[in-house]
């Protein structure tokens, strides 16, 4: 991303959070204290049975339960979350409204030039919710054993390696094109629409970036090997696979799920959401039902969140312009 668009996101953040803490700090107590009067909409930006869903289900009662109103789950997959987002991003910023923001998002604002909403600017941060970490895994066809082992196979076949992915600009993707980056090696991506394992196991595909549910048993049942695990730390979930910080220097990613809502949402609201959100995700049991999804929470502040996702933005706008992705 050239330096006059980060300094023009920067100034957008400084200055958005500016005019949220101004004209959030206009509602009256009366305001909050009767927040939530009926029901709050949370917008999914996937399908039902998704990890994302999974997630959205999960919060659903104990924050339905502390707000003393119901949070409505509300699926609306397609082009890329960009439908569910821009569907929050025109709503009444009432606190009504609510989004379950991913990684899409982030990658989204580099990955579709001509978009009717910035995400940065148009949303408010409400909470962190959870980190999925993923992993590199490798198919039967791949000698490799190690990340070394790979990058020294990969220079030394230059672009006869395929990776499989979801499909274009998909948290899979980018995580595989940022490790084709850092770690200076080639290879093919080739987008699935559906499921790209039995290919994998077939070796028409040698390597993907997964999710830990989706490949956990394969590699378990040794069908496929982990070669590193995406966070800068161990997982749990993995605890004898590497984080590929170890072989390639600053290399950090993974699937995130957060609250947003409409940029103007009073200040109030937002801190309310937030403290409920964060009671929710600290209980030991949110933790463990995470758990079974490779995941771990993601407590934040809303600043501290908006911190986040603008970090995330401008880290895969770099991988989509270097990789010149662009969408299906």
């Amino acid at each position: 991303m050239a330096s006059a668009q980060r300094i023009e996101i920067k100034i957008a953040i400084a200055l958005g959070s500016a005019l949220f803490l101004l004209l959030g700090g206009a509602a009256s107590a009366e305001d909050v204290d009767h927040y939530p009067s009926r029901p709050v909409k949370m917008i999914v930006p996937f399908a039902p049975g998704g990890a994302s869903d999974f997630v959205a289900r999960m919060i659903q009662p104990g924050v339905s339960q502390i707000l003393g109103q119901q949070i409505v789950v509300d699926n609306r997959p397609g082009a890329g979350t960009n439908i569910a987002t821009e569907a929050v991003v025109r709503a009444a910023p009432d606190g009504y409204t609510l989004l379950l923001a991913t990684p899409a998002n982030a990658v989204n604002a580099a990955l579709y030039p001509s978009l009717n909403f910035n995400f940065i600017r148009d949303t408010a941060p409400v909470a962190g919710l959870c980190l999925g970490p993923f992993v590199m895994a490798a198919g039967p066809s791949l000698p490799a054993k190690t990340v070394p082992e790979f990058i020294a196979y990969a220079k030394a076949n230059p672009g006869r390696i395929n990776m499989a992915s979801a499909g274009n600009g998909t948290p899979p993707h980018v995580f595989g094109e940022l490790f084709k980056t850092m770690a200076g090696v080639d290879f093919v991506h080739v987008p699935y629409r559906a499921s790209y394992v039995p290919d994998l196991l077939g070796g028409q595909v040698q390597f993907a970036f997964m999710s830990i549910p989706a490949s956990i048993e394969l590699i378990r049942t040794g069908k496929l090997r982990a070669l590193a695990v995406t966070p800068a730390r161990r997982v749990d979930a993995l605890p004898d696979v590497p984080p590929m910080a170890e072989f390639v220097p600053g290399y950090d990613a993974g699937s995130w799920c957060g609250i947003c809502a409409p940029r103007n949402t009073p200040a109030g609201i937002v801190e309310r959401l937030n403290q409920e959100i964060s009671a929710v995700i600290a209980d030991p049991g949110f933790a463990t039902r995470l758990a079974a999804l490779g995941n771990v929470p993601m407590p934040m502040t809303p600043a501290g969140f908006g911190k986040f996702v603008a970090d995330e933005t401008e880290k895969w706008a770099k991988v989509v312009k270097f990789a010149g992705i662009k969408p299906e």
